[in-house]
């Protein structure tokens, strides 16, 4: 970010942090890289849930991929883990 790169490539850029920072993070991330291509690798799903495009890898091989709700309605997979995510999520 700091050499302004027209591609940034983040993985696991959130992995150790609490929901309330990662929230807090994404915001300043998503500011700081409009108008750039920017590839996220990461498990939690929240991270990814508004992007533009989301490929879903099992074993190596791309499953699917589109948007979230292309995804919620054409992929059993995509949609069992994003049941799950919703699962583990603080409901205070």
């Amino acid at each position: 970010m700091l050499k302004d790169a027209p591609i940034l490539i983040l993985d696991e850029a959130t992995a150790s942090i609490d929901p309330e920072n990662e929230a807090v993070i994404q915001r300043a991330i998503s500011a700081l890289t409009r108008g750039k291509i920017l590839i996220v690798i990461t498990h939690r799903l929240g991270t990814v849930a508004n992007a533009d495009n989301i490929v879903v890898v099992n074993q190596g091989v791309i499953e699917a991929q589109g948007t979230q709700e292309a995804l919620l309605k054409n992929c059993p997979l995509y949609a069992q883990m994003w049941s799950a995510y919703l699962g583990t999520q603080d409901t205070d």
